[in-house]
């Protein structure tokens, strides 16, 4: 476990150990932890380049104005867009390539409960946003972060460390998926998905984060009565259980920026914030020191020895290759094998 007063500490020196103007893009920054993990960066940066997308333009312009007076040297650009569909990403990744050449930071929260629900590209809604596009933004804008000449990480917030089992004949969707299996199995596509994009860029940092119970808005899209006990389920235990949205979106710069979670390629070269005292090298889903792609829960602790175990049998059995080629595929359909 990663103490709050080492993360503080870590994030106080963000401004002078990392370089001025870093560019960061937040899918999903508009609510729950990609708003405070934002905040977060706006105030510990250095005239910082930030593009967050999300759905709701008020939401868009209140953050923007919060991010300013954080950091009036900062530039904080909102970009509107559904990130359900597939080939919304691509638009938006080509409208983020035309503009940055570079980018240090890809931060991803998108998510909903509504596990019913498809998409107009025929993915059920849950899955779309917890993988699919997640894994196209990341697949699309690795040149970008690999030409980065500092900071080069990818942060996506879901459910690391709680993988399961894997339904290979109900990828594409959650509804015929037992409920109670339904997060080990979206966290373990979010996870295999997110080490075959590692192995394609060794020098650019992967973790895959849960952020245990945080205040957000994940609920909200629930309709009809489960919709209605959803809410009053979080309205009445949440206060009780959340972890203070400060504290969340500081463990999650200290994710985003700290040393502690060195690329493959490092070779033993610092990437990010100098580790405080204390303080070591992370594990990685491999169960090696320092291996660039990482599972860790809200309070930074790498996956415990059953997920590296479970993880390695899906490399042996195929199952992290069907994943991916499963992915692939739907994309083609999607976009044209051309495109895809």
């Amino acid at each position: 476990m990663v103490p709050y007063s080492a993360v503080q500490a870590s994030n106080a020196r963000i401004a002078t150990a990392l370089p001025a103007d870093l560019t960061a893009v937040f899918v999903g920054g508009t609510s729950g932890i990609g708003e405070y993990s934002l905040k977060q960066f706006a105030k510990h940066t250095v005239r910082p380049r930030v593009y967050f997308i999300g759905r709701s333009q008020e939401a868009g312009d209140r953050i923007a104005k919060e991010c300013l007076a954080l950091n009036p040297s900062g530039t904080f650009k909102f970009i509107k867009r559904d990130t359900s569909l597939v080939r919304n990403v691509d638009e938006l990744c080509q409208e983020l390539k035309s503009q940055e050449k570079a980018i240090n930071l890809l931060f991803l929260t998108t998510g909903t409960l509504d596990f019913y629900t498809k998409t107009s590209e025929d993915l059920g809604l849950t899955v779309a946003l917890a993988h699919y596009t997640r894994a196209r933004f990341i697949h699309n804008l690795l040149p970008e972060i690999q030409a980065a000449s500092s900071l080069k990480r990818v942060v996506s917030v879901y459910a690391g460390t709680k993988e399961g089992p894997v339904f290979l004949d109900h990828l594409e969707n959650y509804d015929k998926i037992p409920v109670i299996k339904g997060r080990g199995h979206a966290a373990s596509l979010v996870t295999l998905g997110m080490e075959t994009l590692a192995a394609m860029a060794p020098d650019v940092t992967l973790m895959h984060t849960y952020p245990g119970p945080v205040k957000s808005g994940i609920g909200r899209e629930l309709q009809g009565i489960t919709g209605t006990i959803a809410r009053v389920v979080f309205g009445v235990f949440g206060p009780l259980f959340n972890v203070p949205t400060e504290e969340s979106g500081a463990y999650h710069l200290f994710f985003a920026t700290s040393a502690k979670y060195p690329s493959k390629d490092s070779k033993g070269v610092q990437e990010g914030v100098p580790l405080g005292d204390n303080i070591a090298i992370a594990r990685g889903t491999d169960g090696k020191s320092g291996s660039g792609m990482y599972c860790v829960d809200q309070k930074g602790e790498s996956a415990g020895t059953n997920v590296e175990q479970l993880l390695q049998s899906f490399r042996d059995d195929g199952t992290k290759e069907k994943v991916w080629k499963h992915t692939d595929k739907e994309w083609q359909r999607i976009l044209g094998t051309a495109k895809a």
